[in-house]
């Protein structure tokens, strides 16, 4: 099979496109553009500049990448969008380019992201992220890996989700949301480890019942964060997913959703 660009498409001349993409009607690739192999571009969907799909990426009907950012403080910089292999966007979904903060907006492999979903400039999304219908990122967000993020939720500019996290549906995201855990709100509070979603992934059973020390010391204590993170250092073992939970919570700039 070779590539397919729709007659009514428009490409520009200095994008790429790689083996056996498919362009559909209406569709518009802008400069500096570059479409991995095996890709599907639907009807009407727009890349206005500088977007890199991985291979196997499919663009939904009508969304607008690469759009430039909503950001008084942008002044033209040429900055991009980067999207995984395998990575599906559905219908009506935006995308803005980077700033000169990161020079891009991110999207890892194997992500689900749903209609009218808008990710802002500079935000950095991990691999096997799933986020649902019409759920609206601010810049500079970051989420961790195989986190969910249900529908018509509002995340707030610079705040970070952790991996294999749970958010549910029409949730307003103000502060970080840690590793591993299942919130939902607003105003938003934790409701326990995402304990299905992680037995789902395969973790195992003795990381699971750490996970849960964790989170009893750190959330369900008459301990303050600080003293419960202490005290986690001591008391559970530290296995790779307790230390990045605690690291997580280290770094945490906005302050964690309790």
């Amino acid at each position: 099979m070779s590539t397919s660009v729709h007659q009514t498409a428009i490409v520009d001349p200095s994008a790429e496109l790689g083996e056996n993409v498919t362009v559909g009607p209406g569709a518009i690739i802008g400069p500096g553009c570059v479409i991995g192999a095996d890709s599907v571009i639907a009807p009407h969907a727009v890349l206005e500049r500088n977007v890199k799909l991985g291979t196997a990426v499919k663009v939904g009907v009508g969304s607008v990448l690469g759009g430039d950012p909503q950001d008084l403080k942008w002044k033209g910089e040429d900055t991009s969008v980067e999207i995984g292999d395998r990575t599906v966007i559905r219908e009506y979904l935006t995308i803005n380019r980077g700033t000169s903060h990161s020079w891009k907006t991110s999207v890892g492999a194997d992500c689900f992201l749903m209609s009218y979903v808008h990710l802002a400039h500079d935000c950095q999304v991990g691999d096997g992220v799933i986020i649902s219908n019409a759920t609206q990122l601010a810049g500079h967000i970051v989420i961790e890996d195989r986190a969910t993020i249900s529908g018509l939720c509002a995340l707030h500019q610079f705040v970070r989700i952790g991996k294999q996290s749970f958010i549910g549906g029409c949730s307003r995201i103000a502060k970080d949301v840690p590793p591993y855990v299942k919130a939902v709100g607003n105003p938003v509070k934790l409701y326990g480890l995402n304990t299905i979603g992680l037995q789902r992934s395969g973790m195992p059973e003795n990381v699971l019942r750490e996970l849960k020390r964790v989170y009893r010391l750190c959330f369900n204590s008459d301990l303050h964060l600080a003293q419960a993170m202490e005290k986690t250092r001591s008391e559970v073992e530290q296995l790779p997913e307790v230390q990045h939970f605690l690291a997580f919570l280290d770094q945490s700039a906005r302050g964690v959703v309790i």
